[in-house]
Parts: structure tokens; C-alpha cells; sequence
């Protein structure tokens, strides 16, 4: 295997960069551990998937950059993907929790939007849609 010699400046600034993006994947998972309800737990993945993830990204970045095997464009069009799709599904995920727990009666905010119901069923209108689900 070929033994890669890099310069002190790119080693240390690699390992920093890999080491905050690991720090930052570690407490963001504890944080998704520690939290209690849904809501409160849909933002630890958040911040593990983007800013670990360009913590990452920028080391692999320098990297490669350092060796000379051309600019990592793979990692960074990766990082950009992750940073584009991550709030987007957390904020459909976020809405569609909270419109369930709307129609469930929980005590969550109200809703702003006057095009969707988002009232709790009443009891009729919930054993029609379990019924409906059976058939």
C-alpha cells in the first residue's frame, strides 16, 4: 500500500475537522437519546446530518486536495445534497407529527393554515376511520 506523506498543517487540520464532525455526530446522537418527546428529538438528526456531515466533508476535502488527487467535487456535491434533503424532510416529518397530534387532541400549538382542518376528531369520526381502515 502506498504510504502517503502529508504536511503537518494539513494532518492537524484534518484531524480537527474530523474530530469536531465526530464530537458533533457523538452529542447530537446523545441528544436524540436524551429528549423526551418527538418534537423535541426531530432536531438531533438535523444537526448530525449537516453539520457533521460538512465537518466531514471538509476534511476529505483537504485531504485530497493535500495529496494531489485533484479536488474532492464527490464529497462536496454529497454535502450539498445531505444539506439540501435533511430540512426538508425534518420540516414535512415536523408537519405531519403535528397535524396527528392535532387530531388526536394533544396539546400541541395551534394551527395557522385555514385551507386544513387540524382539529381534533370527534368520536363518530374516529370509529369511522378505524372502520374504514379494517375494510
Amino acid at each position: 500500500m502506498n504510504e502517503i506523506t502529508l504536511p503537518l498543517w494539513a494532518e492537524v487540520l484534518i484531524a480537527v475537522l474530523v474530530l469536531g464532525g465526530s464530537i458533533v455526530a457523538l452529542l447530537g446522537s446523545l441528544g436524540l437519546m436524551r429528549l423526551k418527546s418527538y418534537f423535541e428529538r426531530v432536531h438531533s438528526p438535523s444537526i448530525i446530518a449537516t453539520m457533521g456531515c460538512w465537518l466531514i466533508m471538509w476534511a476529505t476535502f483537504v485531504f485530497f486536495s493535500a495529496t494531489g488527487q485533484g479536488l474532492a467535487l464527490h464529497a462536496l456535491l454529497i454535502a450539498i445534497f445531505i444539506a439540501v434533503t435533511v430540512p426538508i424532510t425534518t420540516i414535512f416529518l415536523m408537519r405531519a407529527a403535528l397535524f396527528r397530534a392535532r387530531r388526536a387532541g394533544r396539546d400541541v400549538p395551534p394551527s395557522i393554515s385555514r385551507i386544513v382542518r387540524n382539529e381534533p376528531l370527534s368520536e363518530e369520526a374516529v370509529t369511522a376511520d378505524s372502520e374504514a381502515s379494517k375494510n
